[in-house]
């Protein structure tokens, strides 16, 4: 990188810390820090839910899948994201975005304590607080790699620079600085994306290399599962894919949640589902093309797409394409440290302080503000330690260990709120967490904690999610739970009406709390 690029980079970091002191103004209370107050357009939300949704790792890990294998990664990885999110539009985002404007809650897992106990909505909220711990940290390790490639500083120095442009903006300007940075970070990305892909093609055979390309590229490229990306591994990602992003990974469910309506809601899942389905195909395919143009010098390949920048690309536009790097990760993690942040404050706090519980207004943001920080610099300690045997690399952190840890965490939450599991009560949002964490366990590491050989990475990542499934069913169905009041929780949350039999509803359930009230969190 010469002065140009180094330009475009500090600019565009100027431009995300000013979105953020912007932001600022439109915060005031822990419902605007956390869900925009249900005001942001659909459009937005839709756009925010796309790029909060992957990474550097997409240009690090996954250029490495393209560059060995090919097609295949794009068809097990991003195709079954968009196919799930199109699933979760009717099923999943306008009942998250009925979790705030009827039950008026600020956090995707405030209403577990009365859809099952306390007991269940901070076993959820630990476990996954300490997942996305380690997936932030191995995202932070990505992009200072990329980095290091570029500038040549170390990977420790690229991680403390990247969070802390992160954690000025999205610590003082919330949800709405997330969402307008990523409406910036997609709009540099579109540009970045182009940049790239009409490189890659002005080198090899202009614009027929998008059908002569082919057959010039190593054998089995154009395979749509290939290596360890079985079609096993595929139908086994779509069922994850479809909890994690449409409310799995909590900061997905805060954009269905910031929006209006639960009619805007499943607007804003659709966008999102149609951009997973395009745009990423523009993104991979010059890694589809890396063979022919580079030759990686890590054995998964996962530089190669940093080497064909520099290769092709002009100063300038490469400082544009590094932005790119930047621009997901900031987005994917800022968007993460401020649904952590809500489930901290509003879920966990209330219950190991009493002080929590009587917070102002004031104290409630305070609060929003330092738990953002603290959960920052936890990932960005972790993520030094990404490439450690304990973490073995970056793709496999974001993989398995997202992957399958994921489901036993989404389902209780996820499959809560829908009315067919009505039955499912604590005792199968329990059982079902702890048995796929188990799950998990054994299928990967032996009694002595030593990674087992010889399982396909299909099943590392889907016995623990089908074992939860079975067993949240399995237990509602031969111990139901049910009961008046949790019944009338699911019919607001399964019903736009707001007749007399919502209010009735509504009644009868134990008072919630306003979400931009400070006296919000009540342990029960």
């Amino acid at each position: 990188m010469n002065s140009l690029d180094w330009a475009v980079l500090i600019g565009y970091f100027g431009v995300m810390v000013a979105i953020g002191v912007w932001s600022h103004k439109r915060v005031g209370d822990v419902s605007d820090f956390f869900t925009a107050g249900g005001k942001m357009p659909w459009w937005l939300s839709g756009i925010s839910h796309h790029m909060s949704g992957y990474s550097a790792v997409m240009f690090t890990g996954y250029a490495g899948i393209a560059y060995q294998y090919g097609v295949t990664s794009f068809v097990t990885w991003s195709f079954p994201i968009a196919v799930g999110i199109g699933i979760g539009a009717k099923l999943f985002a306008p009942r998250l975005n009925r979790l705030r404007s009827k039950l008026h809650v600020a956090s995707p897992l405030e209403y577990l304590k009365n859809r099952y106990n306390v007991s269940t909505q901070q076993a959820l909220a630990w476990s996954g607080l300490l997942l996305k711990i380690v997936d932030v940290g191995a995202k932070w390790a990505a992009i200072a790699t990329l980095l290091s490639v570029f500038t040549g500083i170390t990977i420790t120095q690229g991680i403390f620079i990247t969070g802390c442009i992160t954690a000025v903006y999205c610590t003082v300007g919330g949800l709405w600085a997330d969402a307008l940075t990523e409406l910036g970070q997609f709009i540099i990305q579109l540009f970045a994306g182009l940049a790239m892909l009409i490189a890659v093609m002005g080198k090899l055979d202009g614009f027929s290399t998008l059908w002569t390309v082919w057959d010039k590229l190593p054998s089995g490229h154009a395979h749509a599962t290939a290596g360890p990306y079985t079609v096993t591994f595929l139908m086994a990602f779509l069922f994850i894919k479809t909890f994690e992003y449409n409310g799995g990974m909590w900061n997905q469910a805060q954009r269905y949640m910031a929006t209006d309506s639960a009619r805007s809601a499943t607007r804003s899942a659709r966008l999102s589902a149609v951009l997973w389905a395009v745009w990423p195909t523009v993104l991979f395919f010059p890694m589809w093309c890396a063979p022919l143009l580079v030759h990686a010098k890590k054995p998964d390949g996962s530089d190669s797409y940093a080497l064909m920048t520099e290769t092709l690309l002009p100063h300038g536009m490469l400082g544009l394409v590094v932005v790119g790097f930047f621009s997901h990760t900031m987005a994917m993690c800022s968007s993460d440290a401020n649904a952590i942040s809500a489930v901290f404050t509003r879920d966990i706090m209330p219950v190991l302080s009493k002080a929590a519980r009587s917070w102002n207004s004031r104290a409630g943001l305070v609060a929003a503000r330092l738990s953002t920080l603290v959960f920052l610099g936890l990932s960005m300690t972790i993520a030094t330690q990404v490439n450690s045997p304990a973490f073995k690399d970056i793709i496999t952190v974001v993989i398995k260990w997202v992957a399958g840890l994921m489901g036993p965490i989404a389902i209780p939450f996820m499959l809560g709120m829908l009315r067919t599991f009505r039955k499912s009560g604590p005792t199968a949002a329990l059982t079902s967490w702890a048995a796929g964490l188990l799950a998990f366990f054994f299928v990967n590491y032996n009694l002595d904690g030593s990674q087992k050989a010889g399982v396909a990475l299909q099943w590392q990542v889907s016995v623990p999610l089908a074992i939860s499934l079975v067993l949240y069913v399995l237990i509602g169905l031969l111990r139901p739970e049910d009961t008046p009041e949790r019944d009338a929780l699911l019919a607001l949350i399964n019903s736009d009406d707001d007749g007399p039999g919502s209010a009735s509803a509504a009644a009868s359930l134990p008072a919630q709390p306003a979400a931009g009230d400070a006296k919000a969190v009540t342990a029960e």
